[in-house]
């Protein structure tokens, strides 16, 4: 697996699909469907519409190939360690041919480059397509978007594990999870889209909206924390505002998938989340907006569009 993607894991369904076809469908690799214009940005799978044979596969192509994207989820046999071998000795090959060729590009083996593009077409490499949330987590502001997709999984697998409305409790809107050691004020409102951390303190009329609470953190009375992460042991003073800005895809086209934001465009930092780093202490009365506070900071006014160091 890639480790910047979060996704529905259909990993008992891949395996399913590997053993109805044991004899042909060694290699498994997770594809999902992307819009025309962002599947440029990921390897491109052109399949045989009957079986799902991986015909071509190109890594982020300069044209359209497929909306067919790779997810960066595989299952393979053990074989395919004979064909990462094969590439291996073809590279120590072409070292001693070439002269000037460095060794370190022999050392480097890409899967997706070296292997998938070698094995489509010939009867070995498969896609199983999923119809499941997908997402890569290439930026901080993409990982509030993978949590509103596991606690959407959760109010479907698992809604044991969300907060609900009851007496004497917060408000709660939409998916939010509560860890248990976390004391939240009954005044507050929660959600949609929040996760809370352990330990966590929570006081009267506080609102927070599309965020991560880390452990330990404290939101002091009549805050209010919308799209960011704030980090552990950070302190958000009363009658403050932490906010940023989502970087959410398109609502209206079920196949957009999070753009890859920069950190700066045209010289100035990217409208995104705010991001609190670990132990940051923000005053009372002051607004943080679309800002990102390295750790064991402690502010002492207003912010908008910094990154403070």
């Amino acid at each position: 697996m890639n480790a910047d993607v979060c996704c529905a894991f259909p990993l008992l369904q891949m395996l399913e699909f590997q053993k109805k076809h044991e004899e042909t469908h060694r290699y498994i690799m997770l594809g999902t469907t992307a819009n025309r214009t962002q599947s440029l940005n990921y390897g491109c799978i052109v399949a045989k519409a009957d079986t799902q044979e991986v015909l071509h596969y190109v890594e982020k192509p300069g044209t359209f190939v497929s909306d067919i994207i790779n997810c960066g989820i595989y299952l393979f046999s053990p074989s395919i360690f004979e064909h990462i071998a094969e590439v291996f000795k073809r590279n120590q090959q072409d070292l001693q041919l070439e002269e000037n060729s460095s060794w370190q590009r022999t050392e480097v083996i890409r899967l997706e480059q070296d292997i998938f593009t070698a094995l489509a077409g010939r009867g070995q490499l498969y896609v199983y397509k999923t119809d499941g949330f997908w997402s890569q987590i290439k930026s901080a502001g993409s990982a509030i978007y993978a949590s509103r997709l596991y606690l959407d999984q959760y109010h479907v697998t698992h809604p044991e594990r969300l907060a609900h409305n009851k007496a004497g409790a917060p408000v709660i809107l939409g998916n939010v999870y509560v860890h248990p050691t976390a004391n939240v004020d009954p005044t507050a409102v929660l959600g949609p889209n929040v996760s809370i951390g352990m330990g966590v303190t929570i006081g009267a009329g506080v609102r927070v909206r599309e965020s991560i609470i880390l452990h330990g953190a404290v939101l002091q009375d009549h805050s209010c924390v919308l799209n960011t992460i704030v980090g552990w042991d950070s302190s958000i003073g009363r009658w403050a505002r932490v906010e940023g800005t989502p970087s959410d895809p398109n609502p209206n086209d079920p196949y957009a998938k999070i753009d890859s934001e920069t950190l700066f465009r045209e010289g100035k930092l990217t409208p995104s989340i705010t991001i609190l780093g670990c132990n940051v202490s923000i005053p009372a009365e002051v607004v943080i907006l679309n800002s990102i506070v390295l750790p064991h900071k402690e502010l002492s006014r207003s912010f908008k569009n910094q990154i403070i160091l």
